[in-house]
């Protein structure tokens, strides 16, 4: 058993694109899509294609909790609920995820823990994105590598394939980052972890329908995370408690 998660805030006009071209491509997978109370009636949408796929589950907040928070009690809610389940593959709802690359994804896990989906690896990139969001993602990419002296090329990205068995080993009450902070520090814990990980290239197109989640906060965020699992962080910390003690 396979499990897609995507989470939803006003992805009315995206959202029946994406579950129909999943349940075309794999009918045997099943979906969750996980609405923060969405005002443009998302929610009211996937509960009419449940009538058509049902492989297709809903998981209704009362409140925009996020994306973290709704993928980490999401990820929690599988494994508890579906004691079989193998494969937990996250992507996002506006389209910007190719679902036609589930399939390779799949395919990889045979041989890894992670797979993810990556803009920074040869064949990888980004369509119609401004200047200025390239820069920082650029940027923002290569500065979370070098504080985190970690491998993976793409940090940021969204679209990953979790080994059921790997999401077991986290603990998910101590990931505490919400933006792209999170998806950073998903990754981060994969590798401390030993995870054996694969990135394989996506062209991102950005969305086609809906505004950006993008802000100030997330930002900011992202700039700070990282120190939380760089190696020099750790060892002045170490030092410190030493000398403290």
């Amino acid at each position: 058993m396979d499990f897609v998660i995507t989470p939803t805030y006003n992805e009315r006009n995206n959202i029946r694109a994406l579950v129909d071209k999943i349940f075309t491509l794999y009918p045997t997978l099943h979906v969750l899509v996980v609405d923060d109370n969405s005002p443009d009636g998302t929610a009211q949408v996937v509960k009419e294609l449940r009538q058509k796929y049902p492989n297709l589950h809903l998981k209704q907040r009362t409140l925009k909790l996020g994306l973290a928070s709704a993928y980490l009690e999401s990820f929690k809610d599988v494994l508890r609920e579906y004691p079989l389940v193998r494969t937990i593959i996250t992507m996002d709802a506006d389209l910007s995820h190719d679902p036609s690359l589930v399939g390779t994804m799949l395919k990889e896990m045979e041989t890894y823990d992670l797979v993810l989906g990556s803009r920074y690896v040869k064949g990888g990139g980004v369509r119609n994105w401004a200047l200025w969001r390239r820069i920082l993602s650029r940027l923002g990419n290569l500065y979370a590598r070098l504080v985190t002296m970690s491998s993976v090329h793409d940090l940021t990205t969204g679209f990953h394939s979790y080994r059921a068995e790997l999401l077991k080993r986290y603990d998910l009450d101590a990931v505490k980052a919400v933006g792209f902070g999170f998806l950073i520090e998903m990754k981060i814990i994969a590798e401390r972890l030993g995870a054996r990980i694969k990135e394989i290239p996506i062209i991102f197109p950005g969305r086609t329908d809906g505004q950006s989640k993008l802000s100030n906060h997330i930002i900011y965020e992202g700039l700070i995370m990282p120190w939380r699992f760089s190696p020099l962080f750790s060892i002045f910390r170490s030092k410190r408690q030493k000398r403290n003690g």
